[in-house]
């Protein structure tokens, strides 16, 4: 509540003739740490109840775009060869940050009403946790910061950030939300903008990049390699899940005899009963695949394999592709060429 006063996120009115309010609640979560810290820290932040929003009313375009996993890869290919420095950074109460460009009025939150003004409501001035048009508003404040920088957005990318140095190298930023990692063989330009990012927001260092979007980075820079892992995740999913050590792996995440049809449906009450006591629906949220059981043991027999990324003197890119949109015959493209940085 005081981060929210101190940034003037909404004030108190009496609610306009004709204008409605939304509700909001309090959320609380626990937050784990990374693989290399395990502190667990306890977070909680006021949500406005963002689904009674009225389109054309409280908000008009709420589409912000979100770093592919593909340039994440691409960065970590570039940082191998180049064996460039990588650091992390976080945005403090990002979505607390831009000015409403609608008028929404919010019920003042539970436990927290002003003597003398129960019967008032917050008018929010602040974009807030909840709102659909709260990511958008942030997004655009930061990527006219970040362009204010010198820096070019991809056409390629919109969360894409680089910026050429006056000795020929690059400096990149990938934007996801509120995490964003910096990549550069300078390391004092790193620093550089570390300052600038920490002057126009409230921002936590994290250091060198050592996790993102929940994958694991682990760097080799004797040998110039990066590996890209979700071991630590795919073990949590597994042990929910009850797979231990006696669990019998498989090495593939799906066979021919797998033959789905209507006859593999509950036929009876019995067999209905005992398919509502499986968490598959649970499962499938944590993994977005099907066919639970293998692909849980293929996951067991897998889940420290990781992309390798290695310094490759030769700088071409190799890319494969079925030909003939996956039909009979299996004809098999390559093509080579240098790749311009």
């Amino acid at each position: 509540m005081k981060s929210l006063h101190q940034n003037r996120t909404w004030e108190l009115v009496e609610l306009p003739k004709g204008k409605k309010t939304i509700d909001n609640k309090w959320v609380y979560t626990r937050k784990e740490g990374s693989p290399n810290q395990s502190t667990l820290r306890y977070k909680v932040r006021i949500v406005a109840k963002g689904f009674a929003q009225k389109e054309g009313i409280d908000y008009n375009e709420v589409f912000s775009p979100f770093v592919k996993h593909t340039f994440i890869c691409i960065l970590l290919a570039l940082i191998a060869e180049y064996e460039s420095e990588l650091a992390k950074l976080d945005v403090k109460t990002v979505f607390l940050l831009e000015d409403l460009e609608e008028e929404i009025y919010m019920t003042e939150s539970c436990g927290f009403k002003v003597a003398g003004k129960e019967n008032h409501v917050c008018r929010l001035i602040k974009s807030l946790y909840g709102l659909k048009q709260s990511l958008r508003l942030w997004y655009k404040r930061f990527d006219q910061f970040i362009q204010g920088q010198k820096f070019t957005r991809s056409e390629h990318g919109h969360c894409v950030y680089f910026r050429r140095l006056q000795d020929g190298a690059f400096i990149y930023l990938l934007l996801y939300v509120d995490d964003m990692v910096i990549a550069s063989k300078n390391k004092g330009e790193i620093e550089r903008l570390k300052k600038q990012l920490a002057f126009e927001f409230e921002m936590k260092n994290l250091g060198d990049a050592k996790t993102i979007l929940g994958m694991e980075i682990h760097r080799d820079k004797r040998n110039g390699s990066v590996w890209l892992t979700q071991k630590s995740y795919l073990k949590n999913v597994l042990e929910k899940f009850g797979m231990n050590d006696k669990t019998k792996s498989v090495s593939t995440p799906l066979t021919p005899h797998f033959k789905l049809s209507s006859s593999s449906c509950p036929s009876s009450q019995e067999e209905h009963d005992y398919m509502a006591r499986v968490p598959y629906a649970s499962v499938v949220d944590s993994l977005y695949v099907c066919y639970v059981k293998w692909i849980l043991q293929y996951l067991y027999e897998i889940f420290d394999v990781g992309l390798l990324f290695k310094k490759d003197c030769s700088q071409q890119c190799v890319g494969y592709c079925d030909s003939d949109f996956a039909g009979e015959d299996q004809q098999w493209a390559t093509y080579s060429h240098c790749v311009e940085v």
